[in-house]
């Protein structure tokens, strides 16, 4: 009986180190499977951001790219817009230039030079006026000068005031002059051109030693009532 109860626990302890190694060893291969799933993932997570990250830049470029492409298109436009505005100088080929009497002051007339041209110009000085056996260029009345050359953009208006003969009657050599030229002056204020014929009223305009005419102004009153 002792010897067959011996051999009965000798076989259970057997059997039971068996199991105890075999389920040791499953636990390790389970080990092993888990971190061989892992990387790979791992490598591929990496190139993912990689990728991701380049997509980025590569936008980024094209956005700079396009940005800049648009104020040089800008500067061009504004460079021939300029060109286009120069402004020029008043002469009778650019302008209409009438005569006109007027009631008050006495004795005085006013004239009007308008810009008929597409580009702004500018009235330099004062006009020369040659009336009909005039003997010399009648002078200007020096206080009338403004402080800037009078600008005429398209369909503006110029003027200036003209003192045909003395209110009191102190003039001299006095006569009834019936053509007018208006001689327009250049940015060095020498005249320029032959002058431009200017229609008076059919009975004359009555002139004499007190002569005299104003600066080229922008205000009508302004002329008139030097």
């Amino acid at each position: 009986m002792s010897s067959t109860l011996f051999r009965r626990r000798t076989a259970l302890l057997t059997a039971g180190f068996a199991a105890a190694a075999s389920l040791a060893l499953t636990a390790c291969g389970t080990g092993e499977n888990t971190g061989a799933q892992h990387t790979p993932n791992t490598a591929a997570d990496t190139r993912a951001a990689a990728s991701g990250t380049d997509s980025v830049v590569t936008v980024a470029k094209s956005n700079r790219s396009t940005t800049t492409s648009k104020p040089a298109t800008a500067s061009k436009a504004s460079k021939g817009t300029k060109a286009s505005s120069a402004a020029v100088t008043c002469t009778g080929a650019n302008t209409k230039v009438t005569a006109q009497t007027v009631t008050r002051p006495l004795n005085h007339m006013l004239l009007t030079v308008k810009n008929t041209g597409s580009k702004t110009c500018y009235l330099y000085g004062y006009p020369a006026l040659r009336f009909q056996d005039a003997q010399a260029v009648p002078p200007v009345v020096e206080d009338s000068q403004p402080q800037a050359v009078t600008t005429l953009g398209p369909g503006q208006s110029g003027y200036a005031g003209v003192n045909l003969s003395s209110a009191d009657g102190s003039g001299t050599g006095g006569y009834i002059a019936k053509t007018l030229s208006v001689i327009f002056q250049n940015r060095d204020l020498d005249f320029i051109g032959s002058g431009v014929k200017v229609s008076l009223p059919s009975k004359g305009t009555y002139i004499d030693s007190s002569l005299r005419t104003t600066y080229w102004l922008s205000d009508p009153q302004d002329a008139i009532n030097w």
